[in-house]
């Protein structure tokens, strides 16, 4: 299998070449074009009952797609939902877990599950569920803008906007918190943050959707102010 990314830096898509046999596994939807020998298998992310739990309370997509080589091998496209960039994690028996939007496809002998982020905080609109990949191999992550990666020492620390987070390596230790007071948590536009201390990699995204559909919706009579929702886990 090789791979190259087309159309840097900004309107960025993945072609993939399979061999006989190989196969990567893609977020649904994703799919731009196939060429050659290659076969479709759908089938739900991390579990029939969470899959549902994910739909239903993050609106999000219940499936995955599959794609397969036969022995004439083939090459598969695929292509983000928002403008940026597309990177590739490798995977030597270890895990990276993916914040939703950012996730685009894997390979290898991988296995996927969702993370619910459940009471370690309030969780903001849009971010409900990370998703956990790991084992041999390595995945594609995409990114509203550039993306950033940190490396960080043992004990080091960061704090991240959780909309700017990519991806999170899964040997650092993580906690979700609201930001500021309660004047700037309701209003400042700066909800939730998430503490990450190394040893380990984060993936930053150098812009975020909510900050542009909020610059849209002014420019075309929406609301004058960005608001707020937050769910907790039950």
């Amino acid at each position: 299998m090789r791979f190259e990314v087309v159309g840097e830096p900004a309107y960025t898509a993945l072609k993939v070449y399979l061999g006989g046999g190989e196969s990567i596994t893609a977020e649904s939807g994703a799919m731009m074009a196939l060429e050659g020998d290659v076969e479709v298998e759908t089938h739900t992310a991390g579990g029939v009952l969470r899959g549902l739990m994910r739909r239903v309370l993050a609106g999000e997509t219940l499936f995955m797609n599959t794609f397969r080589a036969g022995p004439g091998g083939g090459i598969v496209w695929l292509a983000p939902s928002s403008p940026g960039h597309v990177e590739h994690i490798g995977l030597m028996d270890e895990g990276v877990i993916i914040q939703d939007m950012s996730f685009l496809a894997y390979h290898g002998d991988v296995k996927h599950e969702i993370v619910w982020r459940g009471l370690r905080g309030m969780v903001s609109e849009g971010d409900l569920f990370w998703l956990r990949v790991y084992g041999r191999g390595g995945v594609w992550v995409n990114s509203y803008g550039y993306i950033l990666e940190r490396e960080l020492k043992p004990g080091e620390e960061i704090t991240i906007d959780n909309f700017h987070i990519v991806a999170l390596s899964d040997d650092v230790e993580w906690r979700v918190r609201t930001f500021g007071g309660l004047k700037s948590f309701f209003f400042g536009g700066e909800g939730f943050v998430v503490d990450v201390k190394g040893p380990g990699r984060v993936y930053l995204q150098t812009r975020t959707l909510p900050e542009l559909a909020y610059l849209i919706r002014r420019f075309i009579g929406g609301e004058g102010s960005k608001g707020f929702r937050f769910t907790v886990s039950i």
